[in-house]
């Protein structure tokens, strides 16, 4: 499973092997702020709170779009965190630079 935490709207949907944590926000209509889809203009930003090891290894793009800091914080972009585990819960919460 996974629990999405959008702007205003959460919901818990079921875990997609391969999918994006973005794509399962729009998918859910979960309100995930996002422009391009492809971790250029880092506006789906968000936050790990648990199941991180779930997740595919951080991109390029994501590596070229934040800081080491954020990484070890639990930051990733959510167009770019691929769910690899569908056993593992992951929680992730919508976290705009702005």
């Amino acid at each position: 499973m996974i629990e999405l935490k959008g702007r205003t709207k959460s919901a818990v949907v079921p875990s997609a092997a391969g999918l994006t944590i973005l794509r399962l926000a729009l998918q859910h209509k979960v309100d995930w702020s996002s422009n391009c889809t492809r971790g250029t203009c880092a506006r789906c930003r968000c936050l790990v709170t648990e199941g991180a090891d779930g997740l595919e290894g951080i991109t390029d793009a994501e590596w070229d779009r934040m800081d080491p800091e954020e990484f070890e914080a639990g930051y990733r972009l959510a167009c770019q965190a691929v769910i690899k585990d569908e056993a593992v819960m992951v929680k992730a919460e919508n976290k705009p630079y702005f």
